[in-house]
């Protein structure tokens, strides 16, 4: 037996105690872990529009389904240790013990996984935002395009918010056309300079949207012809320092989100401790309580433990077991049905 230990009737009662306490702490935890999933999803899904794809999204969705299944299992859990205190209520257990345990060693492994995805998944996020705010900057104009009229509103606030300007940086705006054609006064000598000297007939600027000015800067906003020194007074392109938020969006939503995903990590750390313990204590009781009742003296000592075998041989049982359940769920096509057989052992009829 693997790490075997001695109870008490006395004992048995202090680790069904215990156990109930820690299982409805596991039960908080799995709320925590559910509405931590629910915030995570729904910061994810307000910036949707500057997002590419979803793949980032398995980390709320695990988190909110382990958050939902550990308060399920750690309700049974607590049921449990109320039994185990009543030889007639306990073995009604013993079937459904075997499927908990594995639901609850599932569950510690979909959390170990949240934690590895929230790091592996951040170039996949990286990819995504810099598609999303791409075709974002792209559409800032068609505010009276189906579909894309809340674009400008979008990235207007992303940008206050994040006091951020830009996909990389605010020289992004200048290598699209964000003015929209209904505002362009066509008769104008400047907007038909612009429009011939661009090879796509669009209208480029040296300049950014209102929502890139950094509020904090001494100095007014300067939104337009910003590589030309001589537009402005005392004012040098490339030594000046920007009145504009120097930041790209994609960076400043990166480092949120995944500032959001590593705060999680201790936290679901902690719910994988807590759940392991209820595990591993519950097993102890379930063993001490089968080993008293074996004995036929409910209160009278007996021994827990983990595994009745090694892990090896505990493992090549399991094994043999599945073998097993899948031989009897197969066909043998060589056999026959019963009608078959009836009548392959009739005599057939004399000609």
């Amino acid at each position: 037996m693997l790490l075997k230990m001695k109870f008490t009737q006395q004992r048995r009662v202090r680790l069904a105690q215990g156990l109930w306490l820690l299982s409805w702490m596991a039960v908080l935890w799995g709320a925590f872990i559910f509405c931590l999933g629910v915030y995570l999803k729904i910061e994810m899904l307000r910036r949707a529009e500057v997002m590419d794809n979803t793949e980032i999204h398995v980390v709320p969705n695990i988190l909110m389904m382990v958050g939902l299944a550990s308060i399920g299992t750690n309700w049974v859990a607590s049921r449990v240790c109320q039994d185990s205190l009543d030889a007639t209520r306990f073995p009604r257990w013993k079937v459904l013990l075997l499927a908990w345990f594995a639901v609850a060693a599932l569950l510690s492994c979909l959390l170990l996984a949240v934690v590895v995805l929230s790091y592996a998944l951040q170039g996949s996020l990286e990819e995504s935002l810099k598609v999303g705010l791409r075709n974002g900057i792209r559409f800032y104009k068609d505010t009276d395009v189906p579909g894309r009229c809340f674009q400008k509103e979008t990235i207007d606030r992303l940008q206050m918010e994040f006091r951020c300007c830009g996909n990389s940086n605010f020289k992004d705006w200048f290598e699209v056309q964000w003015v929209s054609n209904r505002y362009l006064d066509f008769t104008s000598k400047d907007v038909k300079d612009r429009i011939r000297s661009n090879v796509d007939g669009r209208y480029l600027l040296d300049g950014v949207p209102f929502s890139c000015c950094n509020p904090a800067s001494p100095r007014p906003c300067l939104q337009y012809q910003l590589t030309d020194n001589s537009a402005h007074y005392n004012y040098e392109y490339q030594a000046e320092e920007l009145n504009l938020y120097s930041r790209g969006c994609r960076q400043a939503l990166i480092d949120y989100y995944m500032g959001l995903m590593n705060s999680t990590g201790p936290g679901v750390l902690s719910v994988i401790f807590v759940q392991i313990s209820v595990l591993v204590s519950l097993r102890y009781l379930q063993t001490a309580v089968e080993g008293a009742m074996a004995l036929e003296d409910p209160e009278g000592d007996s021994e827990g433990y983990l595994l009745e075998k090694g892990v090896k041989e505990t493992f090549e049982d399991v094994k043999a077991n599945v073998l097993n359940m899948l031989k009897l769920g197969q066909v043998d096509p060589t056999e026959g049905s019963p009608e078959d057989a009836e009548k392959a052992a009739s005599p057939s009829p004399a000609s």
